[in-house]
């Protein structure tokens, strides 16, 4: 691979293109559907190497598996292979990654198109897989996200991010939309959070009731990334404001993904995001529909009134969805090069971050100072100080047996208290005589209990001191679990995959496979 092209690259969610190479591969799909419309030479954008496709859907689905047939078509390959959910080996419960594994032996190069109901297998797989293909001396296989759960459609917001340029001549400057329907289940929303980044200013008007409204750290990705966000509860109230988007974008209720509190206000949760004629006369000059397809054959969002209106952009937009799907295999199969530098930079850990020395002030830790509690100093150990400082005492010693717990410091003759600081806040204490905490298991106190100071002891004194904060990332340890049950990471599915986190702008964890955020309290299972 050199540093200008894809092979070996994944998209198993939009953040794996950078913004450069989203653009790149937007104009690129402008260029092919302009010379296929004058009926130019093509070949400079298919792919000339030997190159195994799977198309591999384990959830239903016809537009995206055919346009991806019929874009595999176009560059002529020798093999498409095509799985579906009804002959699936993963109804049988075989692991994602032995089926993969073995898949990847059958050609010297694969690029692997999935869909699942799952959260995060491409993720899984692209980590996986490549490691099982570097030990066997194949070429890394990418692989494409194709929709997963209700987690992401990357391949789904690419066709929507070219369609919404072809409307607006290619001009990126800015955007306003309005993202309308569940926006709660649906992927091709969660999408937008990284995909509207091409545009440099942004406005996304989200309508939708409480009940199916945008998960709330999706909301606080759209305004960290720069983007004006409104909320509204229904179409009706949207139009009753005077600045209304030129761009829709509806989805439809996936009513097989709600709950029986959920489904029990159905009637009305569709009415507040179906459009009716009487809205026709609200919307501005020029305002285009678009939606991922398929509508609801009895209750869509987007009624087959409007089929034949000029609002109708959902027909075009489906259409790009094979000439997007082409330059996505032109460009991860080698077909492509970019004027730009494409290799992907190692995300370097600096310790620092989380783990800080303080300085000491000389003299032995816990002492028994008159008049006040505290606990026996010792000579040689460590002691964990400010434990969940500031919570009511519940809180601390439930924190306190948390990190007993999950460092396993049971047989250990020790003690903990709680105790009132000098600014009247609580705090907890764990005093481990004879126990040196290893640099591993400073590391995963950062990650129970933010926030607590570590002292090593040594001959009564105090020799070392961190001041520990929430790490960056949080991986490699057996108790941790991601809390969506829909999560390829989750126990339940019998993968057998450790979950890793990333720390969020807001100190929350994101889960490095499905992107569910957590708390540092979430993250245990304990």
């Amino acid at each position: 691979m050199s540093k200008h092209d894809f092979f070996g690259r994944s998209l198993t969610v939009m953040n794996d293109l950078t913004i450069e190479e989203q653009i790149f591969l937007y104009q690129q799909t402008k260029k092919l559907k302009d010379k296929a419309k004058r009926k130019e030479d093509l070949s400079e954008f298919q792919i000339e190497k030997p190159v195994g496709v799977y198309i591999v859907f384990v959830e239903p689905s016809t537009r995206t598996k055919e346009s991806f047939i019929n874009a595999a078509k176009f560059h002529k390959m020798a093999k498409v292979n095509i799985f579906d959910s009804e002959h699936s080996s993963f109804n049988k419960n075989e692991s994602y990654v032995d089926t993969f594994n073995m898949l990847t032996g059958y050609s010297d190069y694969s690029i692997f198109i999935v869909r699942t109901k799952l959260e995060g297998v491409c993720k899984l797989l692209d980590e996986k897989v490549s490691d099982y293909a570097l030990r066997h001396g194949y070429e890394k296989p990418s692989f494409i996200n194709a929709g997963d759960g209700k987690h992401e459609h990357p391949t789904q917001e690419i066709l929507d991010e070219f369609t919404f340029l072809e409307q607006m001549n290619f001009d990126n400057h800015f955007i306003h939309i309005a993202l309308v329907g569940d926006l709660l289940h649906g992927r091709t929303v969660h999408s937008k959070v990284t995909g509207l980044k091409i545009f440099k200013n942004v406005l996304v008007d989200l309508i939708a009731p409480k009940e199916l409204s945008m998960p709330q750290h999706y909301v606080n990705k759209m305004i960290e990334n720069g983007f004006e966000v409104r909320i509204f509860d229904s179409i009706e109230n949207y139009l009753k404001q005077e600045k209304v988007a030129k761009i829709w974008y509806f989805t439809r209720l996936q009513l097989e993904r709600m709950g029986e509190d959920i489904l029990e206000k159905e009637h009305l949760l569709r009415k507040s995001v179906t459009f009716n004629k009487n809205f026709l006369d609200f919307l501005p000059e020029g305002t285009k529909f678009y939606h991922p397809l398929p509508r609801h054959k009895v209750y869509p969002t987007i009624p087959n009134f409007l089929d034949p209106l000029p609002v109708n952009g959902w027909e075009s937009q489906a259409i790009n969805g094979f000439w997007t799907r082409i330059i996505l295999l032109s460009m991860f199969g080698g077909a492509l090069n970019a004027p730009f530098d494409t290799s992907i930079k190692p995300v370097e850990v600096n310790e620092e971050d989380f783990i800080i020395s303080a300085p000491i002030t000389h003299g032995t830790k816990g002492v028994l100072k008159e008049g006040k509690r505290g606990i026996k100093p010792i000579e040689n150990g460590t002691v964990i100080d400010h434990i969940a400082k500031g919570q009511n005492p519940d809180k601390i010693y439930e924190t306190i047996m948390k990190i007993r717990k999950i460092l396993k410091l049971y047989e250990i003759d020790s003690a903990d208290g709680i105790f009132k600081s000098a600014d009247g806040n609580f705090k907890g204490y764990i005093s481990l005589p004879d126990v040196y905490l290893s640099k591993k298991e400073i590391k995963k106190l950062s990650a129970i209990s933010p926030n607590t100071t570590v002292n090593i002891i040594k001959d009564s004194h105090v020799v070392e001191k961190y001041r520990i904060t929430l790490p960056p990332f949080i991986y490699g340890f057996e108790e941790l679990k991601c809390k969506n049950e829909n999560c390829i990471t989750n126990p339940i599915h019998n993968e057998n995959i450790h979950v890793s986190f990333t720390r969020g702008k807001k100190d929350d964890l994101i889960c490095n496979y499905c992107e569910t955020s957590h708390t540092f309290e979430e993250i245990w299972n304990i």
